[in-house]
């Protein structure tokens, strides 16, 4: 996703330079970049060209509010939201969360789907590019806020009781699929795009919300 936003963007900047009365429209700057994108890029493996230019309604739309520099209307942003909710698949059994442990090796990992890997193979979660999650771990970034003591500022000292199950949920389906709680955001939707299993959210869920995981101590 991050190749078409670069497609997008350096269609946007060529519109500027050569004026505003031939600037090209929002669908002229859609069919470019996926021209761009598959000029440029091929199948090899099992990273597959669908991958960049298989764009559903919510990349469309976030896409073109970025290239405007307008920020999606509120009523577009709730319904992009509302139908992003309604993919994300809740845990079999109810069980949210699994081994803090793993849930750690998923968050170290940024390997996985580049065309070297086969079919099929465990994705790394790639969380530490974004946040910081334990006080251990020297090596994060910051685009998105830090995950310390995740659970432990919200209040949940028990994962299983009725006073958690909203932020349990919450976290669920933000990982799950974070375009159903800000509709552009630039959070990989980890379950909807299948990136991670259910089993693999499930121990990253644990990192964030088990009492006894390093981030909550």
């Amino acid at each position: 996703m991050k190749k078409i936003h670069i497609a997008w963007t350096a269609l946007a900047v060529a519109a500027a330079v050569v004026g505003c009365a031939s600037t090209p429209s929002g669908a002229d700057l859609d069919k470019m970049a996926q021209d761009m994108v598959k000029s440029g890029f091929h199948t090899k493996g099992i990273a597959n060209i669908e991958r960049v230019t298989a764009i559903d309604e919510t990349l469309k739309l976030c896409n073109e509010a970025d290239v405007s520099g307008k920020p999606l209307d509120t009523a577009t942003a709730k319904r992009i939201e509302e139908a992003n909710l309604k993919t994300v698949k809740w845990p079999a059994g109810g069980k949210f969360l699994g081994d803090w442990k793993q849930g750690e090796a998923i968050a170290q990992s940024g390997r996985g789907l580049t065309w070297t890997d086969t079919a099929g193979g465990a994705n790394g979660g790639n969380c530490y590019n974004c946040h910081q999650i334990t006080k251990e771990e020297i090596s994060f970034g910051t685009i998105g806020p830090s995950l310390y003591n995740y659970g432990k500022i919200r209040g949940v000292s028990d994962p299983s009781s009725a006073a958690s199950k909203p932020i349990v949920e919450y976290t669920w389906g933000k990982i799950w699929n974070a375009k159903a709680y800000n509709a552009c955001s630039n959070m990989p939707r980890a379950g909807h795009m299948g990136n991670l299993t259910e089993a693999q959210i499930q121990h990253v869920m644990a990192l964030l919300l088990d009492p006894a995981s390093p981030v909550n101590k």
